[in-house]
């Protein structure tokens, strides 16, 4: 073959070459176009499918082993064993009760025989007694208050030995009269006009003295004197009778209104309500005695939940103050609307006892801290951390408890390969969001499961986002 003929021939297989290859690479750019259109073209269930959220995750909780625990919260009042609002003194006209002195301030301790007030120029004194003074307590007087009278007026140095127990006789006047002495007073008089009435009484054993001289001497020597003597004789003894009864009735008393008998001591005086110089009207200073302790009503649905010895978180909003105390006693039986008198024994020695009008079961809180000066009275809110059950149980959140058509209650356990396990239950006390489980025979749950309590959506949740 000629040269000419092979170089004709190598130019057509170049050609060739050159066409395959065009046509190698269009097929390439055709490949790739259609896998493009493919990703940007969708069928409409396809779209459909990549629109919808995914699928929501489930929330679960841990099924506990312990002791179910609930708040119950109430309100109380910060009281003592002993409360007395001093007031204007008994008998004197309204119109004429002027506070004179007010020794004390608020928070101010109390000791036995002290001064407490003055109102209008008459003082009212603090001792030791728990015993109701329903009477004025006068020479000639006998009964337990005397004695009670008399055992305080011993324990601030004035003694009565000498005197029955009991009976107010002349050393407990004397020791009556030293304690106003002390204080900076003149004691009231028994009676108002006592000393015209010993001065009568003394001047008739005079004249039956005088009488029984003067028969002795007119029939010493005539028939039958004797009987004449014998009768000036029983006059005298008559005469001196009553001296002897006015003597015993007379002298320093003690007024109802000028005493105030607090049943332990120190006290304290928990307000001052007026001021010097001004009229009485209603108290003038308040005064308790003995421990303070805070009471509070439990209703009907509370009571369960609350037992001596649980513990207590005080809160006094008036003050900010917050410490924490211990149940003493919760009442068997509901309270009802009472007098005061009935509420506390102890308070009808002259004081007011806390307000017992609520209706609920009592329940009474000492505190293990020192609450402020001024507390008695006060309203406080009181959380009381109650154990629901009586010792350890099965516990769920609240949200884990479903209810299915028949009624029955179940949890769902959530298996750590993804499988859910419905597991019947009962329930029992429920506290602080938690719920007492206790699975049905043949049914298994245990401490660890974890119980589904929700579903969370995120798709929804990054929409709102």
């Amino acid at each position: 073959m000629s040269t000419g003929d092979d170089t004709e021939a190598l130019t057509t297989l170049s050609r060739r070459r050159r066409w395959v290859g065009g046509l190698v690479v269009c097929t390439v750019l055709l490949a790739v176009g259609g896998i493009t259109a493919m990703q940007v073209i969708k069928s409409p269930a396809q779209a459909a499918a990549e629109s919808s959220p995914p699928p929501p995750s489930l929330l679960t909780a841990e099924v506990e082993y312990r002791v179910l625990t609930d708040a119950v919260i109430l309100r109380g009042s910060v009281t003592a064993n002993q409360r007395y609002d001093v007031t204007a003194v008994a008998g004197e006209a309204e119109a004429s009760a002027v506070v004179t002195k007010l020794p004390l301030a608020a928070g101010a301790e109390v000791r036995e025989g002290q001064l407490l007030a003055e109102i209008s120029g008459r003082p009212i004194i603090a001792l030791k007694g728990v015993l109701p003074l329903y009477r004025d307590l006068k020479p000639g007087a006998e009964g337990d208050d005397v004695g009670q009278l008399q055992s305080a007026l011993a324990q601030v140095g004035h003694s009565t030995t000498g005197d029955p127990e009991g009976v107010f006789g002349p050393r407990t006047k004397a020791a009556l009269a030293a304690l106003y002495t002390r204080i900076g007073y003149d004691p009231r008089p028994a009676q108002p006009d006592e000393a015209s009435l010993i001065e009568g009484a003394e001047e008739e054993v005079t004249s039956a003295r005088r009488a029984l001289e003067d028969v002795g001497e007119a029939t010493n020597s005539k028939p039958g004197g004797s009987k004449q003597i014998r009768r000036a004789q029983q006059d005298l003894a008559k005469a001196l009778g009553r001296l002897a009864d006015v003597e015993a009735k007379t002298g320093p008393m003690l007024p109802m209104s000028e005493v105030v008998f607090l049943s332990r001591y120190p006290g304290r005086v928990d307000t001052v309500n007026s001021r010097l110089g001004a009229q009485v009207s209603g108290s003038v200073l308040s005064v308790s005695a003995g421990g303070l302790e805070i009471h509070g009503y439990l209703q009907q649905h509370q009571k369960g939940l609350v037992r001596p010895n649980h513990r207590v978180d005080i809160l006094s909003e008036a003050t900010g103050q917050a410490l924490s105390g211990t149940v003493v006693s919760v009442a068997d039986t509901m309270s009802q609307p009472q007098s005061t008198e009935a509420a506390d024994p102890e308070a009808k020695a002259g004081g007011s006892a806390p307000d017992t009008s609520a209706r609920g079961y009592l329940v009474v809180i000492k505190p293990t801290g020192r609450l402020i000066e001024g507390a008695v009275g006060q309203d406080v809110r009181l959380t009381v951390e109650a154990a629901a059950t009586k010792g350890k149980a099965l516990i769920v959140p609240v949200s884990a408890i479903s209810a299915g058509a028949d009624g029955r209650t179940s949890v769902t356990v959530a298996t750590p390969n993804g499988d859910r396990r419905r597991v019947p239950v009962t329930t029992g006390s429920t506290g602080g969001g938690y719920v007492e489980v206790r699975p049905n025979t043949g049914e298994r749950l245990a401490a660890g499961d974890r119980v589904v309590v929700g579903v969370r959506d995120e798709a929804a949740e990054e929409g709102n986002g």
